[in-house]
């Protein structure tokens, strides 16, 4: 009797561990959509980039989509594929990319990655479709193919002399690839000049934005065409929202909209902005610029709020960006709700 008792207890303790092992392994972390205007819609966040820990950030404001608005949102990790833990360096690997079938919105910070053709033909049949897209801070820059370059996708390289797609994925769909800092990184922040014309049209993307300012510096934009600038960077002498701005430099496009079709594609719409690192998602008029935009993206324009609560719904305490100082030893599920 007692050996029976032992074998069922050791069964019982297997599953569990079992259970944790899977949970912990998990691949990619959903939330459901509560009561809201985005309910129905889903979003499928990408994040990958080894120095503004997007995995951190996109999680985040999925909760805040999927809490507050009802959007369905997964979140995708660049993770080690031998033991699942999340690794911002891993540049050849973003598992769940299928969930772009369903997908109503295509949200976006990646840097440099080089991803095997059976995932990135996911993103390739989604840009053809014409589907919205809305690309953070290296979203312009996000696919960079050194080691196969004989891939159908190499095309979608940020550096990409293809003809018919310049620029990669960047230039063709958010309008830009990288170019240069434009401020001095690690020393400037962006100060957030909102288009008063776009606001005085009442664009609902606009919608209670008043204030933005990051510590991350400005990117510099060589060419934009056929985009709709909604606010413009200004460097700032220092990285505290109290820093003067420098008016030595230029300003910049740092947000917009714009139309895209890639070749064979069919025409969708896109939102861009080169702002967006874990520690400029702290202020609080960048979230909601980015929650106004996921509504007009999905095509909820008309049921912006005049003032999106985008208060967050976990404690939000992203790491400062930097190569490699991403939080090791995390896994999907580390984002979940409780």
């Amino acid at each position: 009797m007692q050996g029976m008792i032992r074998t069922v207890s050791l069964m019982i303790l297997l599953t569990y561990s079992l259970l944790s092992c899977a949970q912990e392994k998990k691949q990619w972390v959903t939330y459901s959509g509560y009561d809201g205007p985005g309910k129905g819609k889903n979003i499928v966040f990408v994040s990958g980039d080894e120095e503004y820990r997007s995995e951190e950030a996109l999680p985040m404001l999925a909760q805040i989509l999927a809490v507050r608005y009802g959007f369905s949102c997964t979140v995708l990790f660049s993770t080690d594929p031998k033991t699942g833990e999340i690794d911002a360096r891993y540049q050849t690997n973003i598992t769940g990319l299928e969930h772009l079938q369903k997908a109503d919105l295509l949200v976006m910070l990646t840097r440099f990655r080089e991803l095997p053709d059976a995932q990135m033909k996911y993103i390739d049949e989604y840009v053809k479709a014409g589907k919205p897209v809305i690309g953070l801070r290296t979203a312009t820059h996000p696919f960079n193919y050194t080691r196969d370059t004989a891939s159908m996708f190499a095309k979608y390289s940020f550096n990409s002399e293809t003809p018919g797609w310049e620029g990669g994925f960047g230039k063709i769909v958010l309008g830009e690839t990288w170019i240069n800092h434009h401020g001095i990184h690690g020393k400037e922040g962006d100060r957030g000049l909102i288009n008063g014309i776009e606001q005085d049209a009442k664009n609902p993307i606009l919608n209670g934005v008043n204030d933005i300012w990051t510590p991350t510096d400005v990117y510099s934009i060589k060419q934009l065409t056929g985009a709709t600038i909604l606010v413009y960077g200004q460097s700032t002498n220092g990285m505290t929202p109290t820093a003067p701005v420098n008016l030595k430099k230029s300003v910049m496009p740092v947000a917009w909209t714009r139309n895209y079709k890639v070749p064979g594609g069919q025409e969708g719409k896109a939102f861009a902005t080169t702002m967006g690192a874990a520690v400029d998602l702290l202020n609080e008029d960048l979230r909601r610029l980015l929650v106004n935009a996921c509504f007009w993206g999905v095509g909820l324009e008309k049921q912006i709020p005049e003032k999106a609560n985008v208060n967050f719904i976990k404690e939000y305490k992203p790491t400062m960006f930097g190569f490699d100082n991403f939080k090791k030893g995390s896994f999907p599920s580390k984002y979940e709700l409780k």
